[in-house]
């Protein structure tokens, strides 16, 4: 086992991230990165409708691009030695399919048409149809097909996307016959399993996000869905019935994709998970963990014993589904639509006048835009320390985190942020803290969600960008919280994750905890919450709490 390596492949919102891993230690052998060409040059995108689009041809380049990077680097021994591949991605982040399983964008007709392209999780041009969703479930009289979902069914998920989709586009309606989710579709590609027949499902993707549950025999009914709209009549015949957990095989990779790769034929890929979830494994989860994934938004998941929750309904979150993040037991997830994005939101805001170099006669363009380049590379982590020294309410500025929609607890993507207390002396420093504070803030909504539900938290770990690269916003959450708060040692945890499951299906490791403990890395810092600070935000929470219930409830 000593020299078996098995592939993670990390499909995040920017690139693919390919890391090869020693099953035995989890230690790093090699890593590669490719970013997404289209995606990058912001291709099918509308920020300001909420519109954000993947080509498929960007995840197939990336994919060739960083598994090619990842090989070139590596004797043929290693190679050979290759046991699993897992893959990981966004979600939910569904395309629409013809009757081979390909991606409508990838056919001439359509290779343009945003429409036909993978609808991005953080797309909200579906809230209308979200709204309805969530009508309809508790009004028509037959099962609340949202139950497991919390209870409130999000812009941001299957369904909703599908149905927009269809009402919007009548040329993709017509050649759509199935629908298929990045983790499903990139899997079935590799293992030439893309046939919606023949692809075995997610059970991560099809419990938190498309209302699949095996106590109504899968997805919601065909009565329910053409009572939400005819347009959807028969296409619940197109999807899928069973779903599988990422410890089993999926299929094997092709000889076409081998060659292509650089990979022997044959080795085995499971079935594919979202993102967060496996990465949660790969940071360290266990029973009653609650591990913070922390970038641009957050994903938080918590696992429980099945005999624990079997009763209990988690109001407001994204789900809570037998094995999908570990098998054997619950899996619950929540998280908030802007984390990140909103430290980079001000960020921009900030830096609008160094547009201005661009036309300035005092500097050459060269100089200017390395100026730009060197200010907006400064700006976040010079805020960070000047906001370190600005004490807790001093500012009088406090924020709503909503500048993307809520998304747990209680999802609702038509919301806005704010930012109240302002006055002339009001300075960057001072509305940047009251934003990490925010953000912390609703961070505290979901944990306390979680605790008056019935549902404990023993331990919460944090994974992600942010996570590793801000301990003045890490020490915030933890004051906030109240809680211990650490962070995952891996550079790379979410392609752990992936490749701790490639070693159980591929029969390396008989379970993930048997994985996590050969293969884990522990974790590289702790931040202790200061009991003075926390009772200071105990005051400001409340303040919170109180300004973004009037916001809902008399601004939207």
């Amino acid at each position: 086992m000593s020299e078996t390596t098995v592939l993670g492949l990390d499909y995040g919102t920017d690139s693919v991230r390919a890391i090869l891993v020693n099953t035995a230690t989890g230690v790093e052998v090699a890593s590669e990165i490719a970013m997404y060409p289209r995606w990058a040059k912001g291709d099918y995108c509308n920020p300001a409708e909420n519109r954000f689009r993947q080509h498929p041809a960007d995840y197939l380049d990336s994919l060739k691009q960083s598994v090619k990077g990842l090989i070139h680097k590596l004797p043929p021994s290693t190679i050979e030695k290759i046991a699993g591949i897992a893959i990981d991605t966004t979600g939910s982040t569904p395309v629409a399919v013809d009757r081979e399983g390909t991606a409508l964008a990838l056919k001439d007709q359509f290779k343009d048409n945003p429409n036909a392209m993978f609808v991005l999780w953080k797309d909200h041009t579906a809230v209308k149809e979200a709204a309805e969703i969530n009508e309809l479930a508790k009004t028509w009289g037959g099962i609340d097909y949202t139950m497991y979902e919390g209870g409130v069914y999000s812009s941001e998920w299957f369904w909703s996307k599908i149905l927009h989709v269809l009402r919007e586009d009548e040329a993709v309606r017509e050649h759509a016959y199935s629908w298929v989710e990045h983790c499903d579709w990139i899997t079935a590609v590799i293992t030439h399993t893309e046939k919606p027949e023949m692809i075995k499902r997610s059970r991560c993707a099809a419990g938190h996000k498309a209302m699949w549950h095996e106590s109504w025999d899968g997805l919601p009914s065909e009565d329910f869905l053409v009572k939400l709209d005819p347009l959807l009549s028969g296409l619940r015949d197109h999807l899928y019935r069973e779903t599988y957990t990422s410890d089993q095989v999926a299929g094997l990779l092709t000889e076409e994709w081998g060659e292509t790769l650089g990979l022997p034929a044959g080795i085995p890929v499971t079935v594919g998970a979202f993102d967060a979830h496996m990465g949660a494994v790969g940071g360290g989860m266990a029973a009653y963990s609650f591990v913070k994934v922390i970038g641009t938004s957050t994903c938080d998941m918590l696992t429980a014993p099945v005999e624990d929750v079997e009763s209990t309904l988690v109001k407001g979150i994204c789900g809570q589904v037998d094995g999908s993040i570990i098998p054997g037991m619950i899996g619950m997830e929540a998280g908030q639509s802007a984390f990140g994005d909103i430290y980079a939101w001000f960020s921009d805001i900030l830096a609008w006048p160094l547009k201005l170099l661009e036309s300035s006669k005092l500097v050459d363009l060269e100089t200017g835009n390395r100026l730009k380049n060197e200010i907006l590379d400064r700006i976040i982590p010079e805020l960070s320390k000047a906001a370190v020294t600005v004490p807790i309410e001093e500012s009088g500025v406090i924020a709503i985190d909503w500048m993307n929609g809520r998304r747990t607890p209680d999802a609702n993507q038509a919301l806005k942020g704010a930012i109240l207390g302002l006055n002339l002396g009001s300075d960057a420093p001072g509305i940047f803290r009251a934003l990490v504070e925010a953000t912390a803030f609703g961070a505290k909504k979901i944990t306390d969600r979680f605790i008056e539900e019935g549902v404990p938290i023993k331990e919460v770990i944090a994974i992600g960008g942010v996570a590793k690269k801000s301990p003045f916003v890490m020490q915030v959450v933890a004051d906030v919280l109240g809680m211990d708060i650490k962070v995952a040692r891996s550079e790379q945890t979410v392609a752990l994750g992936a490749a701790m499951f490639a070693a159980v299906a591929s029969g390396v490791h008989s379970s993930i905890e048997k994985a996590q403990k050969a293969m884990g890395c522990g974790f590289e810092a702790v931040y202790r919450p200061n009991p003075i600070n926390t009772e200071k935000y105990r005051i400001l929470f409340e303040r919170y709490s109180q300004i973004g219930s009037f916001i809902e409830n008399k601004l939207t």
